[in-house]
């Protein structure tokens, strides 16, 4: 594989791109309203200046793109990380699309990020990168315009400092200008578990379709920051077998199954999971070879590619990170009768919990986590069989009938509104 074809395999913006042309292809949609489609609504660069606790000035460079308001306001994540672009940004804003039109919620797609290494910066610089992106993109954020969330390396605080900012521009208290805050501020019950929550969800709805159980189903979880591990917690508490973990430092393994809680509080003493007693290490990518029965990446994107997609031993994929198969992998997948439950329905669970925060905010009434749970369980389930059975009917994969059944709900939704010129 040459170094260009390597680049736009890996690339995110390109992995939905090529999905996008194969789904809308397959649709039949005029060529002018696929690229209207496929094009961003409007994309903002910022410079954030920020004193940093040295004395020094620095700045950041900090993005906001907002694909579509089609079928509502925008919503999506902010991240912090030094590897942020403006073509990742891209390419998950218009996954945002298709994430919440194939869960069918009233959201178009957004995403953001601050090129950033949040773990060299102290909490008071953190703060004051998160006020100021805040008050450099407010003209285009709001409860009504775009709403951000948590995502890659940002958390409750960062929502809380979002939302405050936010307000104090408003003079008023706006709740529901973020979503993932702490309860105390708005937030939901059930925000933290949502995406794992989901995870688990379809994934049941694939043991229904396999007629297998819990008990014997043999899971290897990439990935133990939120998604991977409540995903990991969840399914061991509902009781399938988690005999793989991995995180940023390595992965460890036991056949006969590990003690999760144990995981979580060993995690929490030594910030690692390495050295996990009862286990054997391994490493962090080797762990997605392993034999199982069904895998779930929760860690990053592109870590399933051409060159070890052929190497996955699971049956059933499910998706809790971003973009973690590319396209040229989804092929080989298919070709080896993989399932997989792609990214935009298998980790829709958390944009939905986000929704629920969302009206519970601006109703001023909160629900029991029982009403959020089964109310996202309502949802995952009707959206992971609207996928399936859309899949059958056109014979394509689980993914690329996720992408037609959300284009095809945008593409509606657009037609009934007209351009407006």
């Amino acid at each position: 594989m040459s170094v260009e074809e390597k680049t736009k395999e890996l690339s995110v913006y390109e992995s939905m791109a090529a999905r996008y042309d194969v789904a809308a292809r397959k649709l039949g949609l005029d060529e002018g309203l696929s690229n209207y489609l496929r094009t961003p609504n409007r994309e903002i660069i910022v410079h954030i200046p920020v004193s940093m606790d040295d004395g020094t000035l620095r700045v950041f460079d900090g993005y906001r793109v907002q694909h579509s308001i089609a079928r509502g306001p925008c919503k999506g994540g902010v991240r912090y990380s030094p590897d942020v672009t403006l073509d990742e940004i891209r390419g998950l804003a218009a996954e945002m699309t298709w994430k919440c039109a194939v869960v069918n919620i009233p959201f178009g797609g957004a995403k953001g990020g601050v090129i950033c290494d949040p773990f060299k910066l102290s909490t008071g610089e953190l703060e004051r990168i998160t006020r100021r992106y805040t008050a450099e993109i407010f003209d285009y954020i709001g409860p009504e315009r775009d709403v951000p969330a948590p995502d890659m390396n940002t958390n409750e605080q960062t929502m809380a400092w979002i939302m405050d900012t936010y307000s104090m521009h408003m003079r008023h208290t706006v709740t529901a200008s973020a979503t993932g805050k702490p309860y105390s501020l708005g937030g939901s019950l059930g925000r933290r578990e949502a995406t794992g929550r989901g995870c688990m969800m379809t994934a049941d709805e694939a043991l229904k379709r396999f007629r297998w159980h819990r008990e014997s189903t043999r899971v290897i979880v990439q990935g133990f920051g939120n998604v991977g591990s409540q995903a990991a917690r969840l399914m061991h508490e509902a009781g399938y077998k988690i005999i793989g973990v991995a995180d940023i430092s390595g992965g460890v393994m036991n056949t006969n199954g590990i003690d999760i809680p144990g995981l979580w509080k060993y995690k929490e003493a030594n910030k690692t999971i390495k050295g996990f007693p009862n286990t054997e290490p391994i490493g962090a990518q080797e762990i997605l070879e392993q034999d199982c029965d069904l895998l779930l990446p929760a860690a990053t994107e592109s870590v399933i590619t051409s060159k070890n997609a052929h190497k996955v031993k699971a049956k059933l994929l499910v998706e809790g990170a971003n973009s973690p198969t590319t396209p040229p992998a989804d092929d080989i997948l298919f070709d080896r009768g993989v399932f997989v439950i792609p990214d935009i329905l298998a980790n829709a669970g958390g944009v939905t919990v986000s929704y629920f925060e969302w009206v519970q905010d601006r109703q001023g009434y909160f629900w029991t986590e029982a009403m959020v749970n089964e109310r996202l369980k309502h949802i995952m389930v009707t959206s992971f069989n609207a996928v399936v059975n859309f899949g059958d009917k056109h014979k394509v994969n689980n993914r690329i009938a996720a992408y037609m059944l959300a284009i095809d709900r945008v593409a509606f939704c657009i037609n009934l509104r007209g351009i407006y010129a």
